[in-house]
């Protein structure tokens, strides 16, 4: 779009109203999986649509909202935006706080995030507009990761992409953020093969065509996900907690089930309590400290302020399974069949699409001053 000190690091074509779809849990390997339900879709993926194009791109780690999002918003690793997971531990309070929907009172968004997001960097450059749910308005995850932009509340798939084309065609330079939750949402009550999955697809999919359909010519319409899902049999569904060796000399657990982060005592024994968690569960989790997942780059450079926040030893889902602490969490967690956060492709890999937009409905945009 032309704005000064950004880097167009995916190469892609210039535009001056740009519309970013972010998809909350389609993977590539779902999308590809159940492209029978995406018509729309599969044309872009298969190139029978003219000027599409599509590529597989990385959600950053952990493979969780938080944690995508934030980097999304602000353009910087894990490791500097500091949102490193979904429940992580809050050094100055001792405590282990979520940092997506039940956000602790004790916690500033803008202490805890203080890098400026992506529309902050715009502010009179270039205008900028979220389209999303009414409850994220003013949420502390929007705070963090994602403030500074015009928002706009819709609620249902109709009303945002209604939202989304008449807010561009008013606008002649207008970058777009378009917030879609519901594929996520029955991927984590169903599973990602349930018929409530399919029809969210099939949803979302009409909804991509109506935008490309509605939005004004010369808009670049991206859709991309923050991380894909994998079903978790309810067998594999593991309360570690119950395992004394599993959580000996731990002080507090975080992460979510996929990437569990725990964080040690002062006097523990961090070296028994790794092979502890290597002979239980090796075969099918990696077993990582903190510094050799900081070392192998995972978060990406890491603030001092948010080392702690990392757990010291991380239990990584490598096969179909997740690890609870009952003595944390309420036993409905553990119906969540379609779960992520993990490293594994499945989890990590997501798309990134480009779809033409025909132009039909016009949008010439006003005339008036920039910015």
């Amino acid at each position: 779009m032309g704005a000064p000190g950004f880097e167009n690091a995916l190469a892609l074509p210039p535009a001056r109203r740009v519309c970013v779809v972010l998809v909350d849990g389609l993977g590539s390997a779902l999308l590809k999986r159940k492209i029978a339900h995406a018509p729309f879709l599969r044309s872009v993926l298969n190139g029978t649509l003219a000027g599409a194009g599509h590529r597989t791109i990385q959600s950053a780690f952990p493979s969780t909202t938080a944690s995508s999002l934030s980097s999304l918003g602000t353009g910087v690793e894990p490791g500097l935006h500091g949102m490193v997971g979904y429940d992580v531990l809050d050094p100055d309070q001792d405590k282990v706080v979520n940092l997506l929907g039940n956000w602790d009172a004790g916690v500033d968004p803008l202490r805890w995030q203080p890098y400026p997001t992506v529309f902050e960097k715009l502010d009179g450059v270039l205008p900028s507009a979220t389209v999303s749910l009414p409850k994220f308005a003013d949420s502390p995850m929007t705070r963090a990761a994602l403030r500074g932009s015009r928002f706009v509340p819709a609620g249902s798939p109709h009303a945002r992409t209604s939202a989304a084309a008449e807010l561009m065609a008013a606008e002649p330079e207008l970058l777009m953020y378009f917030y879609w939750s519901e594929l996520d949402k029955a991927g984590h009550r169903h599973g990602v093969d349930s018929a409530q999955w399919e029809h969210e697809l099939e949803e979302l999919d009409a909804a991509v065509r109506r935008l490309a359909t509605q939005l004004p010519a010369g808009t670049l319409l991206l859709l991309t996900a923050d991380h894909g899902m994998i079903d978790v049999p309810e067998s594999a569904r593991i309360d570690y907690s119950r395992s004394a060796e599993l959580v000996a000399g731990v002080r507090h657990t975080g992460g979510e089930p996929r990437l569990v982060q725990l964080y040690l005592e002062p006097d523990a024994d961090a070296a028994a309590l790794a092979d502890a968690w290597q002979q239980a569960w090796g075969q099918q989790a990696w077993v990582l400290s903190r510094a050799e997942a900081v070392r192998s780059g995972y978060f990406g450079t890491v603030r001092p302020e948010v080392l702690p926040r990392i757990g010291d030893l991380l239990i990584a889902a490598r096969e179909p399974v997740a690890f609870y602490d009952l003595r944390r969490s309420a036993p409905h967690a553990m119906a969540i069949v379609g779960q992520h956060g993990s490293l594994t492709k499945v989890e990590r890999d997501v798309p990134l699409l480009r779809i033409p937009v025909d132009g039909k409905a016009g949008g010439k945009g006003r005339t008036g001053k920039r910015g």
